[in-house]
C-alpha cells in the first residue's frame, strides 16, 4: 500500500500553486526534468483556481496583524507540513553533517557525493509538543540510502520511501537530522519530503485528524496531498484571527542578497531554510498563505532589488492575490538600523548620490526616494494606487527621521501610511538590573523608564501628530513587549530566565490589554504584533506563544491579542476586507 501512496504522492510533491510557480516569469511556465513536475504543471491551472477560495473569513474586521518567523529548523511556528521545507541546506551543514567534496545541483540537492556524505538538520531544539510524535513518511526521488539521527529512527525502507519514527527523548526537546550516505550520480537522491501521520478533513484545514474515520468522506492524508495542503493545520489555526501577515522574516529579507528576479528563492529549492541571505519562502507561498487566510499581505522587498525584480514581484501579486486583499508594500526593514546591511546600504547610496552632507540623513533620503520609485512600479502594474497600501517606515523615537522620510521630494504624496515599531521594555540597560519578575514587569508599568508604557504612548502621540500633518496613517510594522537582553550569550544566562517568566506571568495579559487600547486611543491604525510562536531564547522572548500548539491558557500575550480582536473591530476608514 505504501508503494502505491508513494507513486501518488510524487505527483503531488511539487507544491500545487499554479502555472507561474517555480521561479518562472509571470505568465509563462517552466519545465522540469522529473515526470512529477511535468504532471503537476499540466494540471496546475485547475488547482490554482480552486485555491483562490479563502479558508478564513472571521478576520475581516480584526485590527491586529502578525509578523512571521524566519524559515529554519528551529522555528516553533512550524508553518509547513513538509518538515524538509525549513531544513538546513545541505551545503550549510558542513563540516558537521555534510563531509567531503559534495557537488550540488542548481536547487541545492547533492548531485554527487564524490565519496562523502550530505546531511541536513530538519528539527532543532523544539519542544516535543510542537508536532505529533509517531511515524512519519519520507518520500524521495532517485536511488540511494538515507540515515536518520537524533530523535528520528528508521522503521521501514522501500523504493523511494522510508518510514521513520520521530519522538523526543528524555529531555523533552526535538532534534532530528538525516544523512544521504549513498546516492547514484545518474539518479541522485532529491525531492525529499518528510510528512507527518494523519491528515485533514477538506472542509476544515485548521485541524489535524488521525484518519479518514474522523471525516465525512473528505479526508486528505498529508502523504497523498502534501502538495496541496502545504501549511500545517496548527499554523493555519493560529493565523486565522489576524487581518494581515507581515512576511519580512518568512521571506528572508533581512540582510538579503537578492538583486535580480532570477536569484530569488523558488518552489524547487531543496529547502527554504538556512542562514541570513539564503533562507526565505518564495513569493508564491506568501501569496498562497494570504489568500487562504483572507489576510492582507505585508510584503517587505529586499534592499538591493532592481526595478525588474520589483516589477516581476508586483506582477505575480496582481495575477494571483485575491482581489479583495490589499498588498501592503514596504521597502526593506528598519533601513535606519545600521546593525543590518540594509541600513549601511541606504547610507552608501545616499552619500553616493549626494542627497545630504550628513551620512545618516543621506541614508534616510535615499530610503525615501527608492521607496517611492518602488511604489511607482507597483502602481504601474496595478493601474493606480487604489488597491495598494504604500508604507514608509521609521523609528518610534526619532521624529527627525519621520520628517525627513515623509518630506524628501514630497514622498508623503506617494504614501498611504508611516510605520513605527513601538515596544515596551523599560530600557536596554535597565533589563540587566532586575532581581525578580516584579522588577521585570515594572520596567513596563513604571513611567520613569524611557520605554515604559506611558513614555511609549507619548512617542506614539508625537508620531501621530507628524503623520497627521502629512496626511498619512500611523501604523505599526512591529509592536509588543521588548524584554530582551541583547548582550547574553546563552539562553539561561541572567536575566533571561526572569524575562521569560515575566512573559509567562498572567499580569502580562493586562499589560498587553492596556498597550493595545493605548495604541488605539493615540490614533494608531493597523498594528502588526511581533511575533508568531517561537521558543524563548537568548535572542528574546518574542513569541506570542512559545510553540504553535501551546495552549492559549499558558500564553498571556496571545490571550490579550484574542481578547482585543474579539472586542474591538478595526476602527479606521475602509478597514474591513
Amino acid at each position: 500500500m505504501l508503494a502505491k501512496l508513494t507513486r501518488m504522492a510524487v505527483v503531488g510533491s511539487i507544491l500545487l500553486l499554479g502555472a507561474t510557480g517555480c521561479g518562472s516569469t509571470p505568465g509563462k511556465t517552466s519545465s522540469g526534468s522529473d515526470s512529477s513536475a511535468t504532471a503537476f504543471r499540466a494540471s496546475s491551472s485547475a488547482v490554482m483556481s480552486a485555491s483562490k477560495g479563502a479558508f478564513s473569513r472571521g478576520n475581516s474586521a480584526s485590527p491586529i496583524g502578525t509578523n512571521t518567523n524566519e524559515v529554519n529548523e528551529s522555528d516553533a511556528s512550524m508553518p509547513f507540513i513538509d518538515l524538509m521545507r525549513a531544513a538546513m541546506p545541505f551545503a550549510e551543514a558542513a563540516p558537521w553533517l555534510t563531509k567531503g567534496n559534495v557537488s550540488y545541483d542548481a536547487n541545492g540537492w547533492p548531485a554527487n557525493l564524490n565519496g562523502g556524505q550530505a546531511g541536513t538538520r530538519f528539527l532543532s531544539n523544539l519542544p516535543a509538543a510542537v508536532i505529533p510524535a509517531g511515524t512519519y513518511t519520507v518520500l524521495y526521488d532517485g536511488e540511494g540510502d538515507i540515515q536518520y539521527l537524533n530523535d528520528a529512527s528508521l522503521q521501514e525502507h522501500g523504493k523511494g520511501y522510508d518510514t521513520i519514527k520521530i519522538d523526543a527523548g528524555a529531555d523533552g526537546m526535538l532534534n532530528a537530522s538525516l544523512l544521504i550516505t549513498r546516492s547514484n550520480p545518474q539518479d541522485y537522491v532529491r525531492n525529499i519530503r518528510i510528512l507527518p501521520p494523519g491528515g485533514v478533513c477538506a472542509s476544515n484545514p485548521f485541524q489535524r485528524v488521525a484518519s479518514a474515520s474522523d471525516c465525512s468522506g473528505n479526508y486528505q492524508s498529508f502523504v497523498e496531498h502534501a502538495g496541496s495542503i502545504i501549511f500545517n493545520p496548527d499554523f493555519m489555526n493560529f493565523m486565522k484571527d489576524f487581518r494581515a501577515i507581515r512576511f519580512m522574516n518568512m521571506s528572508g529579507v533581512t540582510r538579503s542578497t537578492d538583486r535580480s528576479w532570477s536569484g530569488r528563492n523558488t518552489l524547487d529549492k531543496a529547502t527554504w531554510g538556512g542562514k541570513e541571505g539564503t533562507r526565505g519562502a518564495p513569493l508564491e507561498i506568501q501569496v498562497e498563505l494570504a489568500n487562504r487566510m483572507n489576510a492582507d499581505p505585508w510584503f517587505t522587498l529586499p534592499h538591493g532589488a532592481d526595478d525588474d525584480y520589483v516589477r516581476q514581484y508586483a506582477t505575480y501579486v496582481k495575477q494571483h492575490l485575491n482581489s479583495n486583499l490589499k498588498p501592503h508594500i514596504e521597502y526593506s526593514n528598519e533601513t535606519w538600523n545600521t546593525i543590518f546591511t540594509q541600513g549601511n546600504h541606504m547610507i552608501d547610496m545616499g552619500m553616493k548620490l549626494g542627497l545630504d552632507s550628513n551620512a545618516k540623513r543621506a541614508g534616510y533620503r535615499y530610503y525615501s526616494q527608492r521607496a517611492v520609485e518602488i511604489f511607482n512600479i507597483w502602481e504601474s502594474v496595478f493601474g493606480g494606487s487604489q488597491r495598494l497600501v504604500r508604507i514608509l517606515s521609521g523609528w518610534t523615537i526619532n521624529t527627525e527621521l519621520t520628517e525627513t522620510v515623509l518630506s524628501h521630494k514630497d514622498a508623503y504624496k506617494h504614501a498611504d501610511a508611516f510605520a513605527i515599531g513601538p515596544y515596551v521594555f523599560g530600557g536596554h540597560a535597565e533589563v540587566r538590573t532586575i532581581k525578580n519578575v516584579d522588577d521585570a514587569l515594572g520596567l513596563i508599568t513604571n513611567p520613569v523608564y524611557r520605554y515604559s508604557h506611558d513614555k511609549v504612548m507619548g512617542y506614539i502621540r508625537t508620531q501621530k501628530a507628524i503623520t497627521d500633518k502629512y496626511g498619512v496613517q500611523l501604523v505599526a510594522y512591529e509592536a509588543g513587549q521588548g524584554l530582551a537582553d541583547f548582550h547574553t550569550k546563552t539562553d539561561d544566562e541572567f536575566p533571561n530566565p526572569l524575562l521569560y517568566a515575566a512573559n509567562r506571568d498572567p499580569r502580562m495579559r493586562g499589560i498587553y490589554d492596556r498597550f493595545l487600547n493605548g495604541w488605539k486611543a493615540e490614533g494608531g491604525a493597523l498594528l502588526m504584533h511581533y511575533t508568531a510562536p517561537r521558543v524563548f531564547s537568548k535572542h528574546g522572548p518574542w513569541g506570542v506563544k512559545e510553540y504553535i500548539t501551546q495552549p492559549a491558557s499558558q500564553a498571556p500575550k496571545y490571550q490579550a491579542l484574542l481578547d482585543f480582536i474579539s472586542s474591538t473591530p478595526c476602527w479606521w476608514q475602509d478597514c474591513r476586507h
